[in-house]
């Protein structure tokens, strides 16, 4: 018995030690990872793979001759389900000046992370990083639980001297920047194998302003009396769900990637996988999500009418002669406006037409890859204005029905904000298609 009991404990010890960090017995078992289970990213819908006919399914009313068909393949992705609106758009906007005053101006350490046991508030890199929960549990530029002792701190985030208005306190929007960093993976690949290019020349550095350009009311139309907009449109919260406007594209691609380190960040404080990053959409992204899945269509809907059986427009654009209000709403309308197509989008045609990430080229179908295709340039302060054109898709509530087809295509210049063109964001499916899981 004492023979059979001490084989049982030689064993038990030798499966222990097969089993523990470092058992693998000298074979190839792979590194520990966690399991990774994909999520549908919050306000957001999945987008199924698939192939599909992109480019004019009805007569080319303007003769551009710049859509011509080709079929193409795009992989499974996220898709924000409705456009980006103020309210969302105001969390960065309030994240940026909210960083610039704990920086900049109040320099209190009690709003930074404190390192423990370090009695510091500075890592090995001498960097400060902003305690945001604290931030959140005691908001900088609230006058209740002593917090008023920074009103002295922040007056020189206010506009100064002949700039105000009936002395009032308001931020000037001059100051509210937001840097940020990324690798242009496009240039990497291309100059992989010149020797003379380092890592840090394709890292590209922007600084954008982040507050959206309100007076796009007044600017986009001759003798139009806009002014109410541009007072209340993104400040007022009767228009908090409805879509933000006068946003650059610079400005649309800087929210992406704030939206990407904020939700990094959080992931990271729980130690769990990160996403891929936030982007704009690709034009065959947007084109195959706009058709919801169905086949040689006009619009989002089906088609080929932008009325339904009782005769309701599906839409927000200029109907008819130009009854703007035949739709339901004079400018644009809430964000959760009229019927979704069968992917669960809303206004992927009509309310603003939207950025995408791809530069327009009139030629682009001719040349770019048949899976996942885009064409992508990224321009210089230096370069002709030719080449800062970006593909604006889905058409808005100014504009008549053709634009508001799947296949039109249209540009806007990317440093011009309108007061008729918003975006939405997208973010890759990692994994197999959802449909074909086992």
């Amino acid at each position: 018995m004492k023979q059979i009991y001490l084989l049982i404990v030689v064993l038990a010890g030798g499966v222990w030690s097969g089993c523990g960090k470092g058992g693998d017995r000298g074979e190839l078992t792979g590194v520990p990872q966690r399991s990774f289970r994909s999520e549908v990213p919050y306000g957001m819908v999945y987008i199924p793979g698939g192939t599909f006919l992109m480019g004019q399914t009805d007569q080319d009313v303007t003769f551009a001759q710049i859509a011509q068909t080709k079929q193409v393949t795009v992989a499974p992705f996220f898709m924000d389900q409705t456009e980006i609106s103020n309210s969302q758009y105001k969390q960065f906007v309030y994240w940026v000046r909210d960083s610039i005053a704990i920086t900049n101006y109040i320099n209190d350490n009690k709003y930074y992370i404190q390192p423990k046991g370090a009695g510091a508030n500075a890592n090995a890199t001498g960097k400060k990083y902003i305690n945001w929960a604290y931030v959140k549990r005691n908001p900088i530029w609230s006058d209740k639980k002593g917090q008023a002792g920074n009103a002295s701190k922040l007056q020189g985030m206010y506009y100064q001297g002949e700039d105000r208005v009936f002395d009032s306190n308001e931020i000037d929007i001059r100051l509210l920047k937001y840097n940020y960093s990324l690798m242009v993976l496009r240039d990497a690949a291309t100059y992989k194998n010149d020797k003379t290019k380092r890592r840090s020349d394709f890292i590209l550095h922007d600084t954008v302003t982040v507050y959206p350009d309100t007076l796009v009311w007044l600017s986009d139309f001759s003798y139009a009396a806009n002014e109410p907009m541009v007072e209340g449109y993104f400040s007022h919260p009767a228009f908090r769900n409805y879509p933000v406007v006068g946003v650059t594209w610079r400005q649309a691609r800087a929210f992406t990637v704030w939206r990407t380190r904020y939700n990094e960040a959080y992931k990271a404080s729980r130690r769990l996988p990160r996403r891929l990053p936030y982007e704009l959409p690709t034009e065959a992204e947007f084109e195959y999500a706009a058709r919801g899945g169905r086949i040689g269509t006009d619009y989002p809907w089906g088609g080929p009418y932008i009325k339904n059986a009782k005769g309701c427009l599906l839409a927000n654009f200029k109907p008819g002669r130009g009854n703007y209000t035949d739709d339901g709403g004079a400018y644009t309308v809430n964000v959760r406006s009229y019927f979704p197509n069968d992917y669960g989008l809303y206004n992927m045609a009509g309310n603003v037409a939207e950025w995408t990430s791809s530069t327009f080229d009139e030629s682009a179908s001719s040349f770019v890859h048949d899976l996942a295709p885009t064409f992508n340039y990224e321009a210089k302060a230096t370069d002709p204005e030719v080449l800062k054109r970006k593909v604006v898709r889905g058409g808005s509530w100014k504009d008549i029905g053709y634009f508001l087809q799947n296949a039109t295509r249209s540009y806007e210049y990317q440093d011009t904000a309108k007061s008729y063109i918003g975006f939405r964001c997208v973010t890759q499916y990692l994994g197999r298609d959802i449909k074909d899981k086992r």
